[in-house]
């Protein structure tokens, strides 16, 4: 067996990550804020759960670095903090597709 050469702190950062994408209010949250900034108010009404609810999530998102504040008068504009999120729901999509067609397979035979 190799040497791990990556540094066991970057695999517990970016299962912080994964952890922050393992919900699905969060999953449409970043959806949404893929499109335009959102403030609590918008988010809530989307989600469909109450405003303290929808800011835990916000706050898991931002601690992971996946999304910012801007404080505008009495609201604060949630925007996501990284460009990367279309390729990983594409990514995601590509794994859901190719389970379902193995799953698919398998019923044939």
């Amino acid at each position: 067996m190799r040497k791990r050469k990556t540094p066991y702190g970057l695999f517990e950062s970016r299962a912080k990550v994964a952890k922050a994408l393992a919900h699905p209010s969060r999953l449409m949250i970043l959806d949404a804020l893929e499109e335009a900034p959102h403030c609590v108010c918008e988010l809530t009404e989307l989600v469909g759960a109450d405003q303290s609810t929808v800011s835990k999530h916000l706050s898991v998102l931002k601690s992971a670095g996946l999304i910012q504040g801007r404080r505008e008068g009495s609201l604060v504009w949630y925007s996501l903090s990284v460009s990367c999120l279309k390729g990983f729901w594409n990514c995601i999509d590509g794994v859901l597709k190719n389970d379902v067609d193995v799953r698919r397979q398998a019923l044939k035979k």
